[in-house]
């Protein structure tokens, strides 16, 4: 059997005295979206940092068997752990095809290049990223000239530029309306189809309920439930975390 493209193991987060993440055991396969879900300062955004290379942490990382958890955030990126971030990481002055470019160019210096004299050159799977995406009618657009949920998309676009195997994504669909969020599911779900594995963190549970495989849930830094949506969902530890705000009925 092959291993997860994601796995942690005894995830352990410090600040200070204060355990932000605790021994957190989490795997997402080859074509699975992932949820992981829980009140505001659960530690999930720290759970990413954590995973991507961001914050120190104990405990292993891999990336499709291989330890990834010494490794710096950039090298991280290259070994196929991708991520997006709750405030909008968009370059506003690029159009939304060298936004995709950027983050697949081939290396420092060639990126460096492009910084210099302004350019950011397509990739060999730039413009299939963009296809996969519904994209290419708005490629030469800039990303201020799109709608929120499009704005979004393009963020998990960039993000699966290069050679990504696993996309970590930050509460993506905060401020997009019902038929956004739908349509940005159906995105997800076509990333998953494509054999990576997809993490999810967000609030909006309807989106979590429908497109979820699997969803863990956090509550002061460690995991109380994981299952089915409708598992979770229904646990009643996961309702006494949310108070029932939160919840689909």
């Amino acid at each position: 059997m092959n291993p997860p493209l994601l796995a942690t193991e005894g995830l352990t987060v410090h600040y200070g005295g204060v355990r932000a993440n605790t021994d957190i055991d989490l795997h997402a396969g080859a074509g699975e979206v992932v949820g992981l879900i829980g009140p505001n300062g659960a530690g999930k955004t720290t759970f990413v940092d954590a995973v991507t290379g961001f914050t120190p942490s104990h405990g292993t990382v891999s990336v499709a068997g291989r330890r990834v958890d010494r490794l710096a955030p950039h090298q991280r990126r290259r070994a196929g752990l991708a991520r997006t971030w709750q405030a909008g990481e968009l370059f506003t002055d690029l159009t939304v095809r060298q936004n995709v470019a950027v983050a697949g160019g081939r290396g420092p210096l060639r990126n460096l290049c492009n910084d210099l004299i302004g350019r950011a050159e397509p990739g060999d799977d730039v413009d299939a990223v963009l296809e996969t995406f519904g994209l290419l009618p708005v490629a030469d657009r800039r990303p201020g000239k799109l709608s929120l949920g499009r704005q979004k998309i393009v963020g998990v676009a960039r993000a699966l530029a290069g050679a990504t195997r696993v996309i970590l994504l930050d509460e993506p669909a905060a401020g997009l309306d019902t038929d956004e969020s739908a349509e940005f599911g159906t995105h997800v779900r076509a990333v998953a189809e494509t054999g990576r594995a997809v993490l999810l963190i967000d609030h909006d549970m309807t989106l979590v309920a429908a497109i979820c495989d699997r969803v863990y849930v956090l509550d002061y830094g460690a995991v109380i439930a994981s299952g089915t949506p409708g598992e979770v969902l229904a646990d009643p530890a996961v309702r006494t975390a949310y108070l029932g705000s939160e919840l689909v009925p």
